[in-house]
């Protein structure tokens, strides 16, 4: 702020501190990517959060933000800064390759952990929501037991095999196609985490209950 002649020069006031890139923003993340599935379950873990439409919006444009930042760091050492230590890291066999695991929790979820699967030289080569060690997983019997948010990718591939995976519609997502009580049926999932099932050729959606909490 400029002074008027023979007045103080008033100092300008600085713009407030952002606050840190931590887990809570990296979970609004995570709900408006799933957002484009389920709408209504995605709100109501927002409101769990006590975060507004807008802060996620800004949550979501500083994750965009590092992520395609030149001077990014890499997508391992990104998510060591925003999740901070592992809770748990393991060796990981993928066919003749090892990498390493990394799980981190995910309090909107308490029964999964992101998990992180990086090479060697720390390029990472998957990142999803995975059951966390020891938690009960569902009992997946039928397609009507294929409810939003309660299986992860994993889990519906162990449960209705054999599966074929297909190509997502977004690098976050995942498909697997299989055969259910004779019907031919395909499961999407964001970040590993089940959204919904629909008929193959996308003829109607099954198996699907709006309205399950973010902790089913």
């Amino acid at each position: 702020m400029t002074g008027t002649p023979g007045m103080p020069r008033i100092p300008a006031t600085p713009p407030p501190a952002r606050e840190p890139f931590g887990p809570e923003a990296f979970q609004l993340v995570l709900l408006r990517r799933m957002a484009d599935f389920q709408p209504g379950l995605a709100e109501e873990a927002r409101h769990r959060l006590g975060a507004s439409l807008a802060r996620q919006r800004e949550a979501n444009k500083r994750w965009q933000a590092m992520v395609r930042s030149p001077r990014s760091r890499g997508a391992l050492a990104r998510y060591r800064s925003v999740l901070g230590p592992p809770e748990s890291t393991g060796s990981r066999a993928i066919g003749d390759l090892r990498c390493e695991a990394l799980l981190w929790p995910v309090p909107l979820w308490p029964d999964l952990r992101f998990e992180v699967l990086a090479a060697p030289d720390g390029a990472v080569w998957n990142e999803w929501l995975v059951r966390a060690p020891g938690a009960r997983g569902p009992v997946l019997e039928s397609a009507d037991d294929l409810r939003p948010w309660s299986a992860t990718v994993d889990e519906v591939a162990r449960a209705f095999a054999p599966v074929r995976p297909m190509e997502g519609t977004a690098p976050t997502r995942w498909r697997l196609a299989f055969t259910s009580a004779g019907r031919p049926l395909v499961a999407e999932f964001t970040y590993g985490l089940l959204q919904h099932v629909e008929q193959a050729g996308g003829t109607g959606r099954t198996g699907m209950r709006d309205g399950a909490g973010a902790g089913d």
